[in-house]
C-alpha cells in the first residue's frame, strides 16, 4: 500500500458530520438523510451505489470495482449499520460533540459511525495506492441495533460470493479484532389470560401477568440445562394495567447469547414449545430476530494471519478473539466465509453515555484496512 496517509483533521470533521446526523433505529427519515450522506460519499469514492428500501430505513449497497491485478477477483464484504440506540436529540442534549484530549464524544461516535469513517478512508487510500485491490461491496443496514432482522438476508446474499467478509463494529478494548461471536436472538414471550375483577370475582379470571412469571422460571430452568454457556437477559417485562382487574395480558422479551449452535439448538427448541400451566392461559414464544452462532475456524484463522501478515507491513500488530456481542459478522462467519469484525477505532462506551473514539485511531485502523486489501 503506497496511498498517502489519511488527513486526520478530514476524517474527524466526517466524523462529526454522522454523529449530528442522528439516525435512531426506527427513524426512518433521519437514518435515510444519513443513508443520502453516505451514499454521496461513496460515489464520490467511486462505487455504484443503491439503496434496499425497508420500512423503517433504507439499508446501503456500494459496490467499489477492484484495481490492478486483483480488479477481477472475487468482493470482498465490508459490514456497518448507521443506525444508533440514542433517541434523537441527544447531541443537543446529555451527549454533546466534543473533542477533549485527542478524544472524541457524542451519541453513535463509537458505535458505530467511526467505523464507517474509517470503512470511507480506507477505501480512498486503496484506490490511491499502487499495490491494487480487489472490489469491494460494502453493505451499511440500518436496524442492526435490534438484530437486523430486515437486513439479515440481504448480508447473507451479499456474502454469497465473497472472499471474505469485514465488520467496522468496535474492536475489543485492547485494539483486537473480533474472530467469532456468540448467537444472538430475541424472543418474545406473550401471555393471553382472562380479565375478570379481582374482588367480585377472581375465580373467573386468568391472570396472564402470574403465567409469566411461573413461564420465566421455567425459561430459566431451560437456559440453565443447555449443554453449553447461555447468556439470558429479561429485558423487557410488560402486563396488565389495574389491581383491581386481572390481567389478560402480559409479556416479556428476552436477549439470549449462545456460545455454540447446540446449545442455540436447544434453548430455542425449548421456549417456543412452552406450553401454558393454567388453564385459560395461552402462551406464544415469537423470535424477532436471529443471528447465529460463529464459531471460528480454520477460515477465520487463514483471514487473521492475512491481516496480521499487513499489520507488520505497515508497523502495526493486530490480535483477535471471540466476542460476546452479536452484529452481522454473526451471519457471514456461520455461512463459512472467512469473517472478522471489530475494524472500528479505538474507544469505549457502546450503548453508553461516555461514548467515546481515540481520534488517531481513524488513520490507524484506515491504514489497517488498506493494507489488508492489498493481501487479499
Amino acid at each position: 500500500m503506497n496511498g498517502t496517509a489519511p488527513d486526520l483533521d478530514a476524517l474527524l470533521a466526517r466524523l462529526e458530520r454522522y454523529v449530528r446526523l442522528e439516525s435512531p433505529t426506527g427513524d426512518a427519515a433521519r437514518l435515510d438523510a444519513l443513508g443520502e450522506v453516505l451514499l454521496a460519499r461513496h460515489r464520490e469514492l467511486g462505487a455504484t451505489v443503491r439503496r434496499v428500501p425497508a420500512p423503517a430505513g433504507d439499508h446501503l449497497v456500494m459496490e467499489h470495482p477492484g484495481r490492478g491485478p486483483q480488479a477481477g477477483a472475487a468482493p470482498v464484504l465490508f459490514l456497518g449499520h448507521h443506525d444508533t440506540v440514542w433517541p434523537a436529540g441527544h447531541v443537543d442534549g446529555p451527549m454533546p460533540w466534543r473533542v477533549a484530549d485527542g478524544v472524541a464524544h457524542g451519541p453513535g461516535a463509537y458505535d458505530m459511525k467511526s467505523g464507517l469513517v474509517v470503512m470511507e478512508a480506507a477505501l480512498e487510500l486503496a484506490r490511491s495506492g499502487g499495490a491494487g485491490h480487489p472490489p469491494v461491496r460494502v453493505v451499511v443496514v440500518a436496524d442492526e441495533e435490534i438484530g437486523s432482522p430486515t437486513a439479515g438476508a440481504l448480508v447473507a446474499e451479499a456474502a454469497r460470493d465473497a472472499v471474505a467478509a469485514l465488520g467496522f463494529e468496535s474492536p475489543h478494548p485492547d485494539g483486537s479484532l473480533k474472530a467469532g461471536r456468540r448467537g444472538s436472538t430475541r424472543l418474545r414471550l406473550a401471555v393471553e389470560g382472562v380479565e375478570a375483577h379481582a374482588a367480585l370475582d377472581p375465580d373467573a379470571g386468568v391472570s396472564a401477568v402470574d403465567e409469566l412469571v411461573d413461564q420465566l422460571i421455567l425459561v430459566r430452568s431451560i437456559v440453565r440445562h443447555a449443554p453449553g454457556d447461555v447468556l439470558c437477559n429479561v429485558g423487557t417485562v410488560a402486563g396488565g394495567g389495574r389491581t383491581n382487574v386481572v390481567p389478560a395480558a402480559a409479556h416479556a422479551d428476552l436477549g439470549l447469547r449462545f456460545a455454540d449452535a447446540e446449545s442455540e439448538r436447544v434453548v430455542l427448541d425449548g421456549l417456543t414449545s412452552l406450553r401454558p400451566i393454567r388453564a385459560g392461559a395461552a402462551v406464544t414464544a415469537e423470535v424477532l430476530s436471529r443471528r447465529p452462532t460463529w464459531v471460528p475456524d480454520e477460515t477465520t484463522a487463514g483471514l487473521l494471519g492475512t491481516v496480521r501478515r499487513a499489520a507488520a507491513s505497515i508497523g502495526q500488530r493486530v490480535d483477535g478473539a471471540p466476542a460476546a456481542g452479536g452484529a452481522d459478522t454473526n451471519t457471514t462467519g456461520s455461512l463459512g466465509v472467512p469473517t472478522l469484525d471489530g475494524f472500528g477505532p479505538l474507544g469505549a462506551g457502546a450503548h453508553a453515555v461516555h461514548e467515546q473514539v481515540v481520534v488517531a485511531s481513524l488513520a490507524q485502523r484506515a491504514e489497517l484496512v488498506a493494507a489488508v486489501l492489498a493481501e487479499l
